[in-house]
This record gives structure tokens, sequence and C-alpha cells, in this order.
């Protein structure tokens, strides 16, 4: 394996290593509650818990689809940095959510993301929203992110610290 294979894969074994904090890092992610459950090289998948204060039709119980957007703009952001070589921050550029149907009320939303393809300055993902599997999609998405040295965006909290382990750095 070359080293930057090997680097890669040392990278990518620090991010499973912080997986249950990930999200918890981003504010507004966090106050949804979305919790990132598994990532894999260019994937991310995550849940958002159904609650009361997320809904966005009393009457039918049904999650505002903001949330839905949050998610699947959140989780294609974390799955770029799952096929990167280093670590970097990343800025949305363009999003396109197609909403298929609602979500059934009292049921945890379910959420997969994948990178499936990086420039030196953009990369480019797919997300989607169920409740079990993509067979019955809520929402997907499409997006496109500008990637940015994490150095410039990131200093002097835990997301660089965690970036500058993964760089090798610091130690």
């Amino acid at each position: 394996m070359s080293e930057e294979g090997e680097h890669q894969d040392m990278m990518l074994k620090l991010m499973k290593q912080h997986t249950r904090k990930a999200m918890s890092t981003v504010p507004w992610a966090n106050a949804l509650g979305i919790e990132l459950t598994n990532i894999e090289k260019g994937r991310a998948f995550a849940k958002v818990g159904w609650r009361e204060d997320l809904v966005g039709d009393p009457e039918t119980g049904v999650i505002y689809g903001g949330v839905l957007t949050a998610l699947l703009d959140n989780l294609s952001g974390f799955c770029i940095n799952t096929a990167l070589k280093k670590p970097m921050s990343m800025a949305t550029l363009d999003l396109r959510i197609d909403y298929m149907r609602p979500a059934d009320k009292g049921r945890d939303i379910l959420a997969e993301a994948e990178c499936y393809h990086v420039t030196r300055n953009v990369a480019f993902t797919r997300a989607w929203a169920y409740h079990d599997s993509r067979d019955k999609v809520i929402a997907t998405a499409a997006g496109t992110f500008a990637l940015n040295d994490i150095t410039r965006w990131a200093s002097g909290n835990e997301a660089m610290d965690i970036a500058n382990k993964m760089l090798g750095e610091g130690q």
C-alpha cells in the first residue's frame, strides 16, 4: 500500500474513533439531535430521532422539511472527509433536495450520504433519508461542496485538534 493510502486509512480509523461525537461539534446538527452512526470510505450514516419540537405540522406530526435538509447537508459534508487524503473544511455550494414523501409520525429518520467525486477544490455528494431502507426514500439530495484548508477555518477548536492528529502534527 502506498504512503498516501496508509495515511488515508489512518485518517479513516481516527474518524471512526470519534464518530459518536463528530456531529456534536456542529451546533445546528447537535441542536437537531443528528447522530452519526457509521462511516466508511466515502460514505457516512446518521439518524435523527423524532421529537415533538421538530414537527412542522402539528396535525400530522410530520417532521419539518428543514430538519431533513440539515440532516442531508451535514451528513454530505461529513462524508466528504472520509474520501479525502487529509482533513479539509467544506462549504455547501449547491444542495438540491427532492422531497418524495412525508416522514412517518413518531419514527426516527435514517440517512446515508456518499461522496462520489472529488476535485482539488470541489466535492460532489448524493444522500438519502428514509425510515427502513433506500427502497422507500423520504428525501434525496445532490450536493456540491467547496473544499478549503481546514487550518484557515478551524484553528483553536476541537475539530482542528482532531485534524492535527490525523495529519500527525502536535503529538
